[in-house]
């Protein structure tokens, strides 16, 4: 396979997903998120661009890959990045799997996704939306390349009156930054029509550590021993203490337990009670009502 890879490659296992491909139509991601992880393994991260050949590398992995499997894009890129309103590469993809009958999964912080509605009401699809603050000002110096906030909730809610199902990716959730929303943002989620939750703690790497440092100061001090001093390195990232990681779950778990979703919690090592961490047993619900 070339462009089109069974995820988690690594085989962390602290990853809870099914089994699912990984499809990234471009390399990098300017949505430039301080926490972001890319930075440690793609070189130019922040600069995005589109994979060479990609419509004609796909087709041939397509006609080998396993169709009891789903495609999830993206993992290490959004599919939406501004240059894809010129481009429709993603889209592209996006018709190719409807034409092999490929179930789709996609995580992004854009809006633009709702441009393709067209196609995700013809196959059976999920929209995961990461949404970390509703703070625009928090926003603007966390994710300074990514649409608002408002926006995603937006889209959420267009796609979700379509009959496709969204989650929220709550993630990552960093203490003394925006613990403080966890409720608020899962209500403004399940008012938009989220069925489910996925949540994470940051789990700083160096590269993403310097950025959030030099993006919020004091936060970075206050957290610092918690990160390396009381917490623990799995990999190359940082954790914090596994205490105050359960406590910021179980909080995430609450709330979508009064709110009648599901809940799963992404590589921190806790059980959930969801069919899937990702969200991806929405796919059995997929029912288009009519295309946005």
């Amino acid at each position: 396979m070339d462009v089109l890879k069974k995820f988690d490659p690594w085989g962390d296992p602290l990853c809870t997903c099914p089994p699912k491909y990984g499809l990234n139509p471009y390399t990098g991601c300017e949505h430039r998120c301080v926490y972001c992880y890319i930075t440690s393994y793609i070189p130019h991260a922040f600069k995005c661009r589109p994979k060479k050949d990609l419509i004609k590398r796909l087709e041939k992995d397509l006609a080998v890959a396993d169709k009891r499997m789903f495609v999830s894009m993206s993992n290490s890129s959004d599919p939406y990045p501004p240059q894809e309103r010129r481009l429709f590469l993603t889209r592209k993809c996006l018709e190719i799997l409807l034409k092999h009958g490929m179930n789709v999964q996609i995580i992004t912080k854009s809006d633009l996704v709702v441009r393709d509605c067209d196609i995700l009401s013809e196959v059976p699809s999920v929209v995961s939306f990461t949404i970390t603050t509703l703070d625009e000002r928090v926003a603007k110096k966390l994710e300074p390349g990514a649409p608002s906030p408002k926006n995603r909730l937006k889209a959420m809610q267009k796609l979700s009156a379509a009959g496709i199902p969204v989650t929220l990716r709550l993630d990552p959730i960093i203490p003394g930054l925006n613990d403080d929303e966890i409720e608020k943002i899962v209500w403004a989620a399940v008012e938009a029509g989220a069925k489910h939750v996925t949540s994470s703690t940051f789990k700083p790497r160096p590269d993403s550590w310097s950025r959030f440092s030099l993006a919020f100061p004091e936060e970075a001090k206050n957290l610092h021993a918690y990160f390396f001093e009381h917490g623990w390195k799995h990999h190359n990232a940082r954790y914090l203490p596994r205490k105050l990681r359960k406590s910021l779950m179980e909080r995430v778990e609450k709330i979508c337990v009064e709110e009648g979703v599901t809940f799963a919690s992404c590589r921190e090592g806790f059980s959930f009670k969801a069919p899937t961490c990702d969200g991806s047993h929405l796919l059995k619900s997929w029912r288009p009502v009519h295309v946005c």
